[in-house]
């Protein structure tokens, strides 16, 4: 679309806008015709909502009890596959007795969705009073789904925050014309994610609900990580939720322009027919969750028990119009980077988009000047993994100040990691069984409904980003538009948000989880991804557990991320033979420059481990000896860029303007 079309677009969606909105009259009606459908059969009248047993719900009970206000007690599980992440939610949901809070970034209507829809809904049928709160770039993606759900049933209520336009599904002309008027009520949303069930027990971390989070895409999928806590902290997690719930951004989903239209114009509608892209999946995940056994033994029994634990949240004042209030809001970002700062011997960062804030850099270069600094390792995503391109550009134009200013350790993730907790199986990319002796067998790839991908004899679907994830076919499955972190560039109209082609097929993998170790005794699992985005536009949260059981199974869990298997390791590049220093200081200029940021030479370059005698273990890039055990492997490995590499240099000049939405 051109610059000219695009201004027509706007307009176009001004003046639909102007003549469309509904009014007060109009909105109250919709709501009536909701409220007067919603169903009011329960279908058990037992003091228990007749929940199932939950052995995760019952690690709050037991929290709870042994629990005095001078000596709090938690249960603490990480939730590291995607598969154990969905069974958790499964089991607390079904072991729910009296209240389902849950608030989240994406919701999508995909398998993952729709099966943590239906569970909602039954519990809601047993007596359960749930609330779903979702931010409007990234919620339901169908009208009618969303009218349908507003009157469901008096047990189930659904908010929408700060909707933009007062409208659930903003459209591309509509998202232009927002852009022009009100870009920084654009950029606010809501990015946390919290699962609260009965006030115990609760569930946060960097997972949406989508496919893409539980390892059930056949072409992309993230690894992320969640933390349950269960304990008094559940108390502070009820308070945030309790917060946003009542903010004045978050509003009843009957009330907004194009679903009371619809409530007007075709009245409540039954719940669409949700068929389930892969039904045998879905059915193997309902009957795990539903094994108290399997349950208990592979993730109650695995929760540690901590002392205090501490949930912090922007509340959403950071979004008030006022910027000196809403400055007062912000209350993640400083509390981390305050924890941060207070490292003496190491910080372990992990982030899928490295791109820091002035205020983070400037904490960084002032540790690194200590006399003795600690050491920062950092976790993050390769060009090859991550799912936002533009924003690795603007990491890969930041690498020297990162290692040489930062002393920074940086471990770029694989798209095709070889020890991540991850379940290549249940991607349903490949058939996968087992030999009496243990050995595995990996037959043919399967391709995906909605995109003809080559197939490679060794490997599984394409990863070229042709299919689901950037949004092909014609099938009613795309992705829905504004899905990820980055939303308010998606439309672009270069596709800075695809992920790169690869030179060879296989199902893809692109890091999402955020999380932090101070000093192996502290550690933080949340939603912020350590960048200008969390710190200025989205509302973040996170837990920390001073604890150095759970401090050290997070950093172990980090550091599989960063083995050989599953990270390439940055390094500066060898030293040209001639004019080394000049070189060097040109690139620096032209580096801190905002734009025409030209240059040809990086500092860095990325290294893989070569094993072998005499280097029996990865060595830091900054060791004397680092270049005998590693060999370089290129500035973008595994990645087939033809025209990305023109795009990357042009964000690399021009992108810097970019870094506080990023």
């Amino acid at each position: 679309m051109t610059p000219a079309m695009r201004v027509c677009a706007a307009l176009l969606a001004l003046a639909c806008g102007a003549c469309g909105s509904l009014s007060t009259l109009q909105r109250d009606q919709a709501a009536r015709i909701a409220a007067e459908a919603r169903s009011t059969v329960v279908e058990c009248d037992a003091a228990d909502a007749c929940a199932r047993p939950s052995p995760l719900r019952e690690l709050g009970v037991r929290a709870w009890a042994q629990s005095t206000p001078q000596q709090p007690r938690h249960y603490a599980l990480l939730l590291d596959y995607g598969q154990d992440a969905l069974v958790s939610r499964l089991d607390l949901i079904r072991g729910a007795r009296r209240t389902i809070d849950l608030q989240t970034y994406i919701f999508d209507e995909d398998d993952a969705g729709h099966l943590v829809l239906d569970e909602l809904l039954a519990a809601v049928r047993r007596g359960v009073r749930v609330r779903l709160l979702v931010d409007q770039l990234s919620a339901l993606r169908q009208v009618d789904t969303l009218a349908a759900l507003a009157s469901a049933h008096v047990n189930f209520e659904l908010r929408v925050y700060n909707p933009v336009l007062s409208r659930a599904r903003i459209s591309y002309p509509m998202y232009a014309w927002a852009a022009a008027c009100c870009w920084r009520r654009l950029n606010q949303r809501m990015h946390g994610k919290l699962l609260l069930v009965d006030g115990i027990v609760g569930i946060t971390g960097g997972r949406n609900y989508q496919d893409d989070y539980y390892d059930w895409n056949p072409e992309y999928n993230f690894r992320d990580r969640d933390v349950l806590v269960s304990g008094p902290a559940s108390a502070e997690m009820a308070a945030s939720f309790e917060a946003f719930w009542n903010a004045p951004l978050s509003v009843p989903v009957e009330r907004l322009d194009d679903v009371g239209r619809h409530l007007l114009r075709e009245g409540a509608p039954p719940l669409p027919a949700w068929p389930y892209e892969d039904p045998q999946r879905v059915a193997a995940m309902s009957r795990a969750a539903d094994d108290a056994v399997l349950v208990r033994q592979g993730l109650a029994d695995a929760a540690l028990a901590v002392g205090e634990v501490v949930f912090i949240a922007d509340p959403p004042q950071k979004h008030r119009r006022d910027r000196e209030a809403a400055a007062n809001g912000v209350q993640a970002s400083p509390l981390l980077h305050g924890l941060i700062e207070s490292a003496q011997q190491e910080v372990l960062l992990q982030t899928p988009y490295l791109v820091l804030s002035k205020p983070a850099q400037a904490m960084f270069e002032r540790m690194h000047e200590r006399t003795s600094p600690p050491r920062v390792i950092v976790s993050t995503n390769s060009l090859a993994a991550t799912d936002s391109f533009i924003t690795y550009a603007l990491s890969y134009k930041y690498k020297r100040r990162y290692l040489r200013d930062f002393g920074f350790e940086i471990h770029e993730f694989k798209p095709f990691p070889e020890d991540a907790p991850i379940d290549l199986e249940a991607t349903g990319a490949v058939e996968i069984s087992w030999n009496a002796d243990g050995s595995v067998n990996i037959g043919e790839p399967r391709a995906p409904a909605d995109a003809a991908a080559p197939r490679d004899p060794g490997g599984g679907v394409g990863g070229s980003g042709s299919g689901r994830g950037s949004g092909g076919g014609d099938d009613g499955r795309r992705e829905p538009p504004l899905s990820r972190e980055y939303a308010a560039l998606r439309y672009a109209g270069i596709g800075v948000q695809q992920r790169v082609p690869l030179k060879r097929a296989g199902v893809r993998f692109g890091l999402h989880a955020k999380s932090l170790v101070i000093d192996g005794r502290i550690g933080v699992v949340g939603t912020h991804n350590f960048d200008p985005r969390g710190d200025d536009y989205n509302t973040e949260s996170a837990v920390i557990i001073d604890d150095p059981a759970f401090a050290r199974a997070l950093a172990e869990s980090i550091r599989r991320d960063i083995a050989p298997a599953n990270a390439w390791v940055i390094a500066r590049r060898d030293k040209p033979p001639v004019f080394s220093g000049l070189e060097y200081s040109l690139a620096k200029v032209s580096e801190h420059l905002p734009v025409f940021d030209l240059w040809p030479m990086r500092y860095a370059t990325s290294y893989e481990f070569q094993p072998g005698p005499a280097c029996p273990l990865p060595l830091s890039p900054f060791d004397p000896d680092f270049r005998d055990c590693h060999e370089p492997v290129g500035d973008f490995p595994e990645v087939n860029l033809g025209f990305r590499t023109l795009l990357t240099r042009i964000f690399t000049a021009f992108g810097a303007g970019l870094a506080p939405i990023l």
